[in-house]
């Protein structure tokens, strides 16, 4: 089942006298245990395709569906509160409160929710130890790394037992090392916990570790790698270049 379904997308944004087309006619669909990547170059409408699957911005035209409901016809609070139950948001940024534990930060969507305190504890130690932070959870974020940081922010974003994850960018700020573990994070997740992952990305070592990537230039999908062994990013690299050189 095609827990997220992009058709036909368009969006155009004005710069002064001129209309800049970020989505030309984008459609596509990732199933239910997936992780789908979207790679392109600044520039190239990914942070508008993610903004707009994850209902933070409109389509001009074209339909936006995560579990088979439309939700660019729903009222911006209808959207919020789906948002906010049914989607998780990674960001390049990590987002947390500085003031809070690692704990009371994967804690905040809950408490948003109304759902009592009694409730919260147990979900989220299961979720601090599902992307292996649960040692960090007492700590605020100034005190770890950005890695662990990002790993409270993965844990936050997973509270609510989301159908979709859209990830910007989710390790531009990360060195190497702490990069690598935040992808096969994501992959896991997908694999062997049923995760439906949109990752949106320009490097290819990244993009390596989903099971399709769509290219996007100008706003368009231009083609699409598959049948990629995890972690091969200069193969990725090679056919990147050839669809959007």
């Amino acid at each position: 089942m095609a827990v997220l379904e992009l058709q036909d997308l368009h969006k155009r944004f004005r710069l002064g006298q001129e209309v800049i087309h970020a989505l030309a006619g984008v459609s596509l669909s990732v199933e239910a245990g997936q992780m789908v990547a979207i790679m392109g170059a600044s520039g190239s409408g990914k942070s508008t395709l993610l903004h707009l699957a994850g209902g933070l911005d409109l389509p001009d035209s074209g339909r936006v569906s995560v579990e088979g409901r439309e939700i660019n016809r729903m009222s911006d609070r209808q959207r919020t509160i789906f948002r906010r139950r049914r989607i998780g948001i990674i960001f390049q940024t990590f987002n947390l409160l500085p003031t809070l534990t690692a704990r009371e930060n994967v804690a905040v969507p809950l408490l948003v929710d109304g759902v009592p305190a009694s409730r919260i504890a147990e979900r989220v130690d299961r979720i601090l130890e599902l992307v292996h932070i649960a040692h960090r959870a007492g700590h605020r974020p100034q005190a770890m790394s950005g890695g662990e940081q990002q790993r409270v922010a993965i844990a936050r974003a997973l509270l609510n037992d989301p159908a979709l994850i859209l990830a910007d960018e989710p390790t531009g700020n990360l060195d190497s090392v702490n990069a690598a573990e935040i992808w096969q994070l994501l992959r896991r997740l997908a694999r062997e916990h049923g995760k439906t992952v949109l990752l949106v990305t320009h490097e290819a070592a990244a993009a390596s570790h989903a099971d399709r990537i769509h290219v996007l230039k100008d706003g368009r999908v231009v083609g699409t790698i598959e049948g990629v062994e995890p972690g091969n990013a200069s193969l990725v690299a090679a056919e990147y270049a050839q669809l959007a050189g």
